[in-house]
């Protein structure tokens, strides 16, 4: 480990030390308590519902204050126990509870006893799931793609939606009380005679429920903490208690006033919110932008030291990497290493476009740094006038081997913002959220990142076959012909319009199915109370509250697709070397035998995208862009409804599930066999890129970048020896700015490990504890992730400098 940011501090060490030797749990106190609640409140308009299940379990979950910590809240009954929520899914639960120890990756363990209370709930929540009315609101036709895995969307339909940041720094700035009096005066103000203000009714008493009850919580604690310092026998230990005991007697209900202060309110309401759902990817926004206000203040008062106030910021990651999430074994090989996404993004600019980087800009580097975990997961705001020092102080952080942190570009994000109608003023407040996807914190709408994942390789497979599903045989849509009968490469791409065209229309309806069942089955109070305008107007999130609401999908499989055209381009249509029938027997076949063999050769020596090649990578472009376009033709569920947007725009953040949807994709033209992971993000494919990182770069900056407003993720891998060297630490400091400032790159993060470790690690996992691996646009524990993962990251190219 790089120790350039020093160590932590004794306790915190030793917090870090426990968390890591902690056995995931499967907690049932939540799921038992909801379902008590939903029993009781059947009758209940859905938003009192809810609000009176958070209550319930704010009310009625364990409690505990760890010796170690300077800040108190859990999740769970015990720390990186991952909760149970059964009113998104409960039979994936039940029919896993007896694998969840013996998986192959994301591992979890759950006593006997706490498998029965399950059991004993699972009745009451058959066919009463949001998983149960997602499946069975597919419209047929549509179910087929689901089923089928060429568009997957599960994650959406077992859990929540989050993906987006709550306005932290408005929550510090004037408490829950404000929220509440606002609420108050809202309710009051309401017409009844009119049906619609009724429902708003429903909603602003149930944001006063939980604000009451978040206030409640606070108190729990408070007490708890005085109760532990009257049996305290260290005075300096005993003195802290009482200081936390004051502290959550005011906040998060009154407006913060010290540092100490606005941290304890912040992680408490982010706790919570991840406790009233558990959609992941909840992210903590420009951190450094509304806490640095407090921090400067208490330096220039004496009341805290840098060192102090390093020590609670490293306290803060510890506490946010206690959170945890189980998903069924199908979505977890989606999301393998239980990431939680929880995103917090420094530097960027000011509204008038100055540089923002502040003293909690390097303190939250720094912090995040000596913790070397996988939460939170850390971005950089880019722009061309970051001053060289942060540059030289983030590279030494991308040394430290964690993955982190990823870089997103002011100069191509914020005009993007501001060309789909965000104000300049929000644009230039954005920040990133869960792994490369980007909103503007307490203004936008849910999951500002995808629904639906689809598979661009099997689209092209089943284009190629005039619209039929070569795996199971299904006719999914109408062709224009077979390959096997194709005389030009023209055709080709008229296949794949036509085909890709239907499937981005497909993922339309399976999106909005989604998004129906979600707002009919799960309203979020508390996030949608902090979230503008939904006070105002008396809308949850989910209704069309948020002042923004875009949403992109997620394309799986891009580098494949630009490398299977390339070389059928080539191969086939221009050189002839193989015919289109003899092509299609050898994908069928999976390449088997001598002459099919030869073809895959054929194949793999075709151009390839990453190596700023523009035969192969304008061909991906092209294609791209006929998706791009039918995209912009449909809207979500809240266009109309009040918000700015209601729109899709595309995205590549396929965190991994280039390895699952890999492993149901037959053969492709590129030369992949079938089974194998697709390629990941944007990245090329494995091995493909053979002209160092500069060439990876300007292919990628080709995409339409500007129109993958959802985030063009790129991963790029490099041995910690290469950054032993001052000339290549500045090398990468060139190439990145080369990349954001010429080529108008998107994003990139850097996975700074040899192939050698990879492979000692799987041999000996033991000696290999804290190693980290950036897996997509996340970091994981290396030892936690299925060995399909773990190969599909050791085949990652190593780039020099």
């Amino acid at each position: 480990m790089n120790n350039y940011f020093g160590t932590l501090t004794p306790r915190m060490e030793s917090f870090r030390e426990e968390l890591l030797n902690v056995k995931p749990q499967v907690c049932v106190e939540r799921a038992v308590i909801t379902t008590q609640t939903y029993q009781e409140n059947q009758d209940q308009p859905l938003a009192l519902k809810r609000a009176r299940m958070l209550k319930n379990v704010l009310e009625k979950m364990s409690i505990f204050i760890e010796p170690q910590t300077m800040i108190a809240g859990n999740q769970a009954s015990t720390n990186r126990s991952a909760p149970i929520f059964p009113e998104y899914a409960m039979k994936w639960v039940i029919d896993e509870l007896d694998e969840f120890e013996h998986r192959d990756g994301d591992v979890f363990y759950i006593t006997e006893e706490n498998k029965q209370k399950l059991r004993d709930i699972a009745p009451f929540w058959e066919h009463n799931t949001l998983l149960d009315r997602g499946l069975a609101a597919f419209p047929p036709h549509s179910k087929q793609y689901y089923d089928l895995g060429i568009i997957k969307s599960e994650g959406n339909i077992t859990s929540g939606d989050a993906h987006c940041a709550v306005d932290y720094g408005n929550m510090l700035r004037v408490g829950l009380k404000d929220y509440e009096k606002r609420t108050q005066k809202k309710l009051e103000s309401l017409d009844l005679t009119d049906y619609k203000n009724i429902e708003k009714s429903y909603f602003y008493r149930a944001i006063l429920i939980v604000i009451e009850a978040v206030k409640s919580f606070a108190g729990r604690y408070a007490l708890l903490a005085e109760e532990t310092a009257e049996k305290e026998k260290d005075a300096k230990r005993k003195a802290e208690l009482l200081e936390m005991a004051r502290i959550l007697k005011r906040v998060p209900y009154e407006p913060a006033e010290s540092f100490r202060e606005a941290v304890q309110s912040l992680w408490l309401v982010h706790l919570i919110l991840q406790i009233e759902s558990n959609g992941h990817s909840l992210s903590y926004g420009r951190m450094d932008q509304y806490l640095n206000p407090y921090y400067e203040a208490d330096l220039a008062k004496g009341l805290i030291t840098e060192e102090e106030a390093c020590e609670l910021m490293c306290n803060l990651w510890l506490k946010t990497y206690t959170i945890n999430k189980i998903r069924s074994w199908s979505h977890t090989q989606f999301s393998a290493g239980s990431p939680l996404y929880q995103n917090v993004t420094v530097a960027g600019q000011t509204t008038d476009g100055k540089d923002a980087t502040n003293p909690m800009s390097w303190l939250i580097l720094k912090s995040v740094a000596k913790c070397h975990l996988t939460q939170p997961n850390l971005t950089v705001r880019y722009h061309k006038n970051l001053s060289d020092e942060f540059m030289r102080e983030c590279i030494e952080v991308i040394r430290c081997g964690f993955g982190m942190p990823a870089f997103n570009d002011d100069e191509v994000i914020i005009p993007s913002f501001i060309e789909k109608g965000v104000k300049p003023e929000d644009a230039y407040n954005y920040s990133a959220i869960g792994c490369v996807e980007t909103a503007v914190p307490g203004k936008w709408g849910y999951r500002c990142t995808g629904m639906s994942f689809l598979n661009f390789p099997k689209a092209l497979l089943i284009a190629m076959n005039d619209g039929v599903d070569p795996a199971s045989g299904t006719k999914l849509c109408e062709g224009v012909g077979h390959f096997r009968d194709f005389t030009d490469f023209e055709q080709v791409l008229e296949c794949w319009d036509k085909v890709i065209r239907e499937m981005c229309r497909q993922c339309t309806i399976i999106d909005a199915t989604c998004d129906m069942v979600l707002e009919k089955d799960t309203a979020d109070i508390l996030c949608s109370a902090l979230t503008d305008d939904c006070i105002e107007r008396g809308l949850n999130m989910k209704e069309g509250g948020a002042v923004y609401d875009f949403i992109s999908d997620l394309q799986v499989g891009i580098a494949n697709l630009a490398d299977s055209l390339a070389a059928m381009k080539q191969i086939v249509f221009e050189e002839k070397k193989v015919t289109p029938a003899e092509l299609w027997e050898a994908l069928q076949s999976d390449f088997a035998g001598e002459k099919n063999e030869e073809i895959r050769k054929l194949l793999q020596a075709a151009p390839k995208y990453g190596n700023d090649d523009d035969y192969v990578d304008q061909l991906v472009v092209n294609a791209y862009n006929v998706y791009i376009d039918e995209m912009k033709k449909y809207h979500n569920t809240r266009y109309g409804r009040g918000p700015i947007g209601g729109v899709y725009y595309a995205g590549t953040s396929s965190i991994s599930a280039n390895v699952p949807q890999g492993a149901g994709t037959l053969a492709t033209p590129d030369g992949r066999k079938a089974g194998e992971p697709l390629a990941e993000g944007c990245s090329p494919s494995h091995g493909a890129d053979k002209c160092g990182p500069t060439a990876v770069f300007k292919s990628v900056s080709k995409l339409p970048t500007k129109e993958i407003t959802g985030g063009v993720l790129l991963n790029q891998k490099v041995t910690p020896q290469m950054l032993e060297k001052e000339e290549n630490k500045q090398k990468l400091a060139f190439l990145l700015r080369t990349f954001f400032n010429r080529l108008h790159g998107y994003h990139v993060q850097f996975n700074v490990v040899s192939r050698e470790t990879l492979l000692d690690a799987q041999k000996h996992p033991e000696n290999h504890r804290d190693l980290i691996v950036r897996v997509a646009g996340y970091s994981a524990f290396f030892n936690v992730l299925s060995k399909k993962t773990q190969d599909d990251i050791i085949e990652r190219t190593e780039q020099t400098l």
